[in-house]
This record gives C-alpha cells, structure tokens and sequence, in this order.
C-alpha cells in the first residue's frame, strides 16, 4: 500500500538529499511511499505498479557517458534512453551507459533509488520531452520505495535540465541490465 507525504511535511522515511533539495529551493513536491519488493530490478515498473500509476507518468534516472562526461537522462520507465539522441542533446559524438558503480558514487544515491534531484555532483540533465505532456510526472525520490511527484517544470528547474526528445518507444524487460533504471 503506498503512503503519501506532502511537500514540507516532517516524514523520517522521506528525509532524503532529494527533498531537501526541493524543500530548501521552495519547490513544491508529493512525496508517495511504497513496499520495495527486494528482488525486484525493475524498480520504475515496480514504482509504477505498486502507486497504481499510468506508467507513461514515472520517470527512470539513467547516467550515461557522452565522450568522457557523465549526463542524466531522464526518461519514461515505457521506454529506452535513446543513446545517439541524448548525444545530439547535449553535442556530444556518442553516449553510452555509464557504469552503475560509477553512478551510485557521482549522484551519491544507490541503483534503485538514483533520484535526478539533489545528487552529490551536479550534472548535465535531460528529461524526455514526453515529461512535458503531464501535469506532474513521478521519479524517485533518492531511495528504493519512495517516489516524487513534480511538476515538469518544477523537475527541469530542480536538475537545471533540458528537454529533448532522447526516449524510444521498447519494452524495458529487454533491455540489458546497463539500462535498467538506476
């Protein structure tokens, strides 16, 4: 069953670097509990199932590495991190997916709970362009069990992102382990 937490409200369980983010630049969020299922991989699927949301509405956080920089990608838990259009977004020649470990000690978060808000080391961010067809969108809230719900705007002003068009449509089970959501 999944438990909800409104912006600013005191909740030990949603003290995360994520919502102190938002809380301290005055961006309004939802914060939205769930059981973690600890064998579960597919963690913005799970997030997705056990809120009962449309899936099209929750976000993974993806880390790649476009010519020796890391970048976030944020895209629909539907879909794929399109690797050649997230190069285009952000000029690089080629992206591919970073290394998990290397993304758990750059965002400071673990897989499963990378929140693309309040992460250690600030980095280049881009949201698909489909986050944009939502009131709010959901992504994690910087631990496994815990979601945000945002604006879409308000998650471009929290990751000083941009939007582009770096999602494609594919069943996410088919996806290597290295795309999974991180």
């Amino acid at each position: 069953m999944a438990k909800r937490t409104d912006a600013g409200r005191t909740d030990a369980g949603a003290g995360t670097p994520a919502t102190a983010s938002l809380l301290a630049n005055g961006i309004h969020f939802t914060g939205h509990h769930y059981e973690h299922d600890a064998v579960a991989t597919n963690f913005g699927r799970e997030a997705a199932e056990k809120l009962r949301l449309d899936p099209e509405r929750v976000f993974k956080t993806l880390l790649a590495d476009a010519d020796g920089e890391l970048v976030v990608a944020i895209v629909p838990v539907t879909g794929q991190l399109d690797l050649k259009a997230l190069a285009a977004a952000v000029s690089a020649k080629k992206a591919v997916m970073a290394d998990p470990k290397v993304a758990e000690r750059k965002t400071g978060y673990v897989v499963g709970g990378i929140s693309p808000i309040g992460q250690k080391t600030s980095l280049p961010t881009v949201i698909d362009e489909s986050a944009q067809l939502f009131d709010t969108v959901f992504v994690s809230g910087g631990r496994r069990g815990f979601d945000i719900e945002l604006a879409p705007s308000d998650l471009r002003l929290a990751t000083t992102a941009t939007f582009a068009a770096i999602a494609k449509a594919g069943r996410e089970p088919s996806e290597p382990r290295s795309h999974r959501t991180l």
